[in-house]
């Protein structure tokens, strides 16, 4: 019974540690994903580790965004780090960064590809974040780091 018990706490241990699972998607799944027909506003932030304005932003897209989780808005950010940061030292930065808002991983090499799935107009820079409200018909896409009074600005906008 001893040993079950240890190895029951092992895992959680261990789950805790590592953090959140980061799924593996195409940008078909994150088109679906913001494209589904409801009342939730949608936030869709594309960030790497290796930009700055994305790293300062994110905290607070985070904490406005759970402002206004009762009116139903998700965030979610997605992942363009080289396929050899994924998983583990993606793991490692959201752990140290600690970002609470659900990661994917970006399973894309060809921005030509990605980018006008997105919006027509996405050059490829980051920060880009497309806000979506499929209810009111709404979507809006920015290539610009935001401030925490443009985001929230944004926000209503599509609420």
């Amino acid at each position: 019974m001893k040993r079950y018990l240890l190895l029951f706490s092992l895992y959680f241990i261990s789950t805790g540690l590592f953090g959140q699972t980061i799924p593996k998607w195409k940008i078909d799944d994150v088109v679906k994903y913001y494209s589904k027909n409801n009342d939730t506003t949608y936030v869709i932030n594309f960030w790497s580790t290796f930009c700055k304005p994305c790293i300062e932003e994110i905290p607070y897209l985070q904490s406005i965004s759970k402002k206004y989780a009762a009116k139903k808005v998700k965030l979610m950010l997605v992942s363009l780090d080289i396929a050899s940061f994924y998983p583990q030292k993606l793991k490692a930065f959201i752990k140290k960064y600690k970002f609470t808002a659900p990661v994917i991983w970006l399973n894309e090499t060809n921005a030509d590809f990605f980018c006008p799935a997105i919006d027509e107009k996405w050059s490829g820079a980051i920060p880009a974040t497309i806000i979506v409200n499929n209810k009111k018909g709404y979507k809006q896409f920015y290539e610009e780091q935001f401030t925490p009074q443009q985001f929230e600005e944004a926000l209503k906008t599509a609420l």
